[in-house]
């Protein structure tokens, strides 16, 4: 298929593509041979004809090639996606997540758009492309025979996928299966409902973080603010905190956080409200409420780089509101999910908070998202969470 169908790039063309970068976006292309169809593999090559790629070709996105392979004697076929699953999960076992994990991260793990995350013996998949929906019936075979799972469930609905000229739609890629499990991380459990919880039903780029928090907790007093499912929050018990109350607007977010309160007995250190942390936390500075840490885990603000500013203020300011909660030499636990603010820029924001809420700040530690979401050096999309906790004096 991809001998007669090809894509070839312009002159000119950015260092990023000669630099690794799977992205080919529509203005790069110089011209197509072979009438390749929306969800092909075509072979890529540079201007002068020199070979650059295969990849999965959708004229109706604004990145028309995401490329699958530099090695121009690699068949793209059902055994390469199993030989890339085995990689990635060789990959993880290596580094010690073998329980619960994210076994493929899109572009870092060579599978542009795809996501495959394990919680024990049950797999949760986005395919967020046309190109790599067309090989989800490989993928979950590959799932098969190198796990044999008790259970594989699609979470296809979400809006990206309509930029792809697909549909959202979610169920069952194998046989059903009862999808409220519960899974352990750091010595806790945790309920995750896989078809209705956020993005896959449970954060997994956030448990090595959730350990750091350990010492900071001892006899405190903590808030935490959406706080989604309490993960956090439940951690901060576990490691001995005093008292700890989590925020978050959600009912079922609060009902999660409860029976997970209770499934590790904690129930009588943690309470959840369900309440809007924006409002309440302005309102409690000016009551002069104070706690030993906060912790604050918000959304991502914009998902485009056209409301980037909307982004840096909202950070700047529920920041700025959790600065002025935490007690001198109290802690401040920090979170950014978004690849579009940048780590330099991410720790200007905090630096700007401070500097309003007339406070100073110790760096304690400054993270990634957990290794098993691996980041490629220069490529942003890769590195989107930050992990930050500070004293602040």
């Amino acid at each position: 298929m991809s001998d007669s169908k090809k894509v070839v790039l312009k002159r000119k063309i950015s260092p990023r593509i000669q630099n690794g970068h799977p992205w080919i976006f529509g203005n790069e292309v110089h011209e197509i041979f072979g009438m390749p169809a929306a969800g092909d593999i075509v072979d890529l090559s540079f201007h002068d004809g020199k070979f650059a790629g295969k990849g999965y070709y959708n004229p109706n996105s604004q990145i028309q090639v995401r490329l699958l392979t530099r090695n121009a004697k690699e068949e793209i076929n059902d055994n390469f996606f199993l030989r890339k699953l085995e990689e990635a999960w060789k990959y993880r076992q290596q580094l010690g997540y073998t329980e619960n994990c994210r076994l493929i991260f899109g572009e870092a793990d060579g599978i542009p758009q795809l996501i495959i995350d394990k919680f024990n013996d049950y797999f949760v998949i986005q395919t967020l492309a046309l190109g790599i929906d067309v090989w989800k019936p490989a993928i979950v075979s590959a799932l098969q025979k190198i796990f044999s799972p008790k259970g594989i469930y699609e979470r296809n609905d979400v809006p990206v996928r309509e930029l792809e000229g697909l549909t959202q739609q979610k169920g069952f890629l194998s046989d059903p299966f009862d999808t409220h499990i519960i899974i352990n991380e750091n010595g806790l459990k945790f309920h995750v409902d896989i078809a209705n919880g956020q993005k896959t039903g449970y954060f997994l780029d956030q448990q090595d973080n959730r350990r750091a928090i350990q010492h900071i907790v001892k006899g405190a007093d903590v808030l935490g603010a959406f706080t989604y499912t309490g993960t956090f929050e439940i951690h901060a018990a576990h490691y001995g905190a005093r008292s700890v109350l989590g925020l978050d607007i959600s009912e079922n977010a609060i009902s999660m956080c409860k029976k997970n309160a209770e499934l590790n007995g904690v129930s009588s250190i943690c309470n959840f409200e369900c309440v809007n942390a924006f409002d309440v936390l302005k309102n409690w500075v000016k009551e002069g409420r104070k706690y030993d840490v906060v912790m604050l885990d918000p959304p991502s603000f914009t998902k485009s780089r056209a409301n980037i500013q909307k982004a840096i203020t909202g950070y700047k300011e529920i920041n700025l509101r959790g600065m002025r909660l935490v007690k001198p030499g109290g802690f401040l636990v920090t979170s950014s999910c978004t690849n579009l603010v940048q780590p330099d820029l991410f720790l200007e924001i905090i630096q700007m908070a401070a500097k309003d809420a007339k406070r100073s700040l110790r760096q304690v530690t400054f993270q990634t998202q957990s290794a098993d979401h691996p980041i490629v050096w220069g490529w942003e999309n890769t590195h989107y969470l930050k992990f930050l906790i500070v004293q602040v004096m």
